[in-house]
């Protein structure tokens, strides 16, 4: 932890930092997830800035506490993908708006208050900040994320990207593609493969996948499944495959499934990225099995729908497979 003084009032003495602890050299500028944290805290809050990095520190490739101190934030600038600020808004704001200057290669930053009552990214909120706001969120915090597309329970090009293992090339699109969004006219993402040239306008985002392509797990369940029950199902899935959990992609589900806990923590655990498609997507790509749900509430199959609608090659390699009355998955490329 680097050294620093705080007044009783809560402002500052600008001391200098001891311990740069620096990681990267650059901060995160794809959209990707962040991985790398810095605390700043001050004297008096240590205690619950060791309770953040007990709790979810495993999440991330490490997680540094460093004391708060005047010109903290600028000695580290660039040396963290994002910033958790334990102290007021206010402050991390004042120390910080002369550092900002693009926001695909500023780190994120977000502030929460020593209760843990309020998690709040105030900058990079796809790069990082709502991330680690939803991470808090295990702690009791309330996540407040004010991104337009997360603030209305939607997907933006960002977070589809981190989910896909895929970053954002042209990184000032994703203003209309998130209008569009938010509008929902975007769609799926729709997958070229190459050799291709292609040309787009400045309303296209582009992006450029980390990996080879793989295999889609395609998913849909009861409402409350457990994590072990989607865990399950997904590997007897793979059994019936030559695949296994490294060739996957990401998991497909439908919109209305989106905030399923048990499927987002079987995800989380296996560090797969989950990517959801509206009614109108699913019903274009729907399987070939049977759905109750198609005459009950005009919804096709969600395992076998979101698998083809998913994978590169919009094709089925395993047909829907049920687990204990709860979940069902099958299997895209």
């Amino acid at each position: 932890m680097s050294s620093g003084t705080e007044n009783a009032d809560g402002t500052d003495d600008s001391s200098s930092s001891t311990d740069s602890g620096g990681h990267c050299s650059t901060a995160d500028s794809d959209g990707e997830v962040a991985e790398e944290i810095a605390i700043i805290s001050f004297g008096r809050k240590m205690e619950t800035a060791e309770e953040i990095e007990a709790e979810i520190g495993d999440r991330y490739e490490s997680i540094d506490i460093i004391e708060y101190h005047g010109d903290v934030f600028e000695e580290q600038w660039g040396e963290y993908d994002c910033f958790i600020g334990l102290m007021a808004s206010g402050i991390a704001m004042r120390k910080t708006a002369h550092l900002l200057d693009d926001k695909w290669e500023d780190p994120a930053i977000c502030v929460v208050d020593e209760e843990l009552t309020w998690a709040i990214p105030i900058t990079g909120g796809h790069h990082g900040a709502n991330q680690v706001a939803q991470d808090l969120a295990t702690m009791g915090a309330v996540p407040a994320m004010t991104t337009a597309s997360e603030a209305a329970g939607k997907q933006g090009v960002e977070s589809r990207a981190k989910a896909m293992d895929a970053h954002v090339v042209n990184g000032d699109s994703t203003v209309k593609t998130n209008l569009a969004v938010l509008d929902d006219n975007l769609g799926p993402v729709a997958r070229l493969e190459g050799p291709k040239a292609v040309l787009v306008g400045d309303d296209v985002t582009v992006l450029k996948r980390n990996k080879d392509d793989g295999i889609v797990l395609g998913t849909g369940s009861v409402s409350g499944a457990s994590k072990d029950a989607f865990l399950a199902a997904w590997e007897q899935a793979l059994e019936e495959t030559d695949y296994d959990f490294e060739d996957v992609e990401f998991v497909g589900t439908a919109t209305r499934k989106e905030d399923e806990e048990g499927l987002l923590e079987a995800a989380d655990e296996l560090d797969l990225g989950v990517v959801v498609f509206d009614k109108e997507t699913l019903l274009e790509h729907e399987g070939p099995t049977p759905s109750r749900s198609k005459d009950l509430i005009g919804w096709p199959g969600v395992s076998e729908a979101s698998a083809i609608a998913g994978g590169a090659e919009n094709e089925l390699v395993l047909e829907k497979l049920g687990y204990e009355n709860e979940v069902t998955v099958a299997i895209g490329r």
